[in-house]
């Protein structure tokens, strides 16, 4: 099940053979696959983590909850899938006496086929082999053929041999699980035939050249790309006032999580002018240390980044230094301070994403200014408001909610859960899709709808049957009918 012995055309044919295995099997069968694959994780965690520290130097704490993460992700699905509505089952029955007469439908969400994912750098584990788009895929029925990241190669082998064992062991389909990594070979995966969809978690310029690939082949295919996020945050005057010591540590302890390399980590941070809160966020961020990043190339980049906001004139270095090392020394937090003004002045400049333990604070004079300002922000993963109970935030969450997928309400926003309510992803160029990369709707992103008319029920899907003998939620001549 890699490439060790098959060529990528030969990997992409044993995917659409697997395919039609897959699509057919029960959710009973595919849920086994998931949790076998959880299981044969679990038991080799130990070995995993020691190799994706060797790799990423995140520090076996974080990568031993990321693996629990990571089988929990398998787990969810399999419940998914199990429980059913996911296929979101739909039947109208004939009715001649309608204007116009209507016929017998019945709808069902399929598997799209054999799907290429491209493993994240900052998540070797719950955005990598294993992850949240393998699994999703993997619970409809689609094959997948991992992109290994080059930031951590042997982890990715040696994970990919786990899940391949985990799915042999549990009786899966040759050819429903592949890895495969280098550049070019990424590229070709994403311009072959037999790939129907592609699952991506890295950088705007990386994954929008991979996006035109997608969209530009003869056949266009849906390209699920999370690229880039800034996750403004905004602190009222109100807030401020109230627990500005609290809110300070909160924000030094949320963009320095992990050396500042979350997808969720906040960027921007909008606060009232003629405040100390910039003092505030220096004093809670002098204590924090200097990280090793994830390779040496996101290490040589972050002190560039620094640099961009820092020539900026009106921006100003509240705590921290631009003059540093990171490849040798670690990535140090650094905090900027400027204007809502000057940021509409050089949005090219400052609403640009730095990954590292770094974020601006953005000084706003009134509500207008808020507004102008925020509406510049690119979309993003998140959107984060500070108020206080009383206050009224309608038009402030209404704007924020247009920016981003996921709108909280105090806390920070380095932190996803993995639920069914879930929503990751945001306007471009946060995502390139509508659909979330975690959570339990993550699997509408590998399906296709398709409706059958006045079709002999031998060749229904059983979801599609009268009598239901599945046991699940369907939606029948309008209404929701829960077994």
């Amino acid at each position: 099940m890699t490439t060790a012995t098959l060529s990528l055309t030969e990997l992409t044919a044993a995917a659409t053979a697997a395919a039609k295995i897959s699509a057919a099997a029960s959710d009973a069968e595919r849920a086994g696959w998931l949790n076998a694959v959880a299981d044969a994780l679990d038991a080799n965690a130990a070995e995993l983590v020691d190799i994706a520290d060797a790799e990423t130097s995140l520090g076996a704490p974080r990568l031993t909850g990321e693996v629990a993460r990571t089988t929990g992700q398998l787990r969810l699905f399999a419940r998914v899938i199990t429980e059913g509505s996911y296929i979101e089952a739909i039947i109208d029955h004939a009715d001649p006496a309608a204007t116009p007469p209507r016929p017998d439908l019945r709808r069902i969400l399929k598997p799209i086929g054999p799907v290429a994912v491209f493993s994240a750098s900052n998540f070797p584990f719950a955005f990598s082999v294993a992850g949240g788009d393998t699994a999703s895929a993997l619970a409809v029925g689609c094959p997948v053929i991992v992109k290994a990241h080059s930031g951590h190669l042997r982890l990715s082998e040696r994970t990919a041999e786990i899940v391949a064992e985990g799915l042999r062991g549990a009786g899966a389909p040759d050819g429903l699980f592949a890895l495969v990594s280098g550049r070019e070979v990424g590229t070709a995966l994403v311009q072959d035939p037999a790939i129907k969809a592609v699952g991506f978690t890295g950088s705007i310029p990386g994954g929008r050249a991979l996006f035109d690939l997608a969209t530009s082949r003869p056949d266009p295919i849906p390209f699920y790309g999370e690229l880039g996020s800034l996750n403004p945050v905004v602190i009222t005057a109100a807030a401020l006032q109230a627990r500005s010591a609290e809110l300070a540590a909160g924000l030094a302890g949320s963009y320095t999580l992990g050396a500042g390399q979350f997808c969720t980590k906040p960027g921007l941070v909008f606060i009232p002018a003629g405040t100390q809160f910039a003092k505030e966020v220096a004093e809670a961020s002098k204590d924090k240390p200097a990280l090793g990043m994830l390779t040496t190339r996101i290490a040589e980049a972050y002190p560039d980044g620094l640099r961009t906001f820092a020539s900026v004139e009106g921006v100003d270095i509240v705590s921290g230094s631009v003059d540093q090392d990171a490849v040798a020394n670690g990535a140090a937090p650094v905090v900027f301070s400027t204007s809502a003004a000057k940021v509409l002045e050089r949005p090219e400049q400052l609403l640009e994403e730095c990954f590292g333990p770094t974020t601006i604070l953005i000084e706003y004079t009134d509500q207008d200014q808020l507004a102008a300002v925020l509406a510049k922000v690119p979309g993003s993963l998140t959107a984060t408001l500070h108020a206080q109970p009383d206050e009224d935030i309608a038009d402030l969450a209404e704007q924020l909610s247009g920016l981003a997928g996921r709108v909280l309400f105090e806390g920070w926003p380095t932190g996803v859960a993995v639920n069914w309510a879930q929503q990751h992803g945001g306007p471009y160029p946060a995502t390139t899709s509508l659909f979330t990369s975690v959570g339990a709707t993550a699997v509408r992103r590998f399906q296709r709808p398709v409706a059958y008319q006045d079709a002999p029920e031998a060749v229904l899907h059983p979801a599609l049957r009268e009598d239901n003998p599945l046991g699940i939620p369907r939606r029948v001549d309008g209404e929701l009918q829960l077994p």
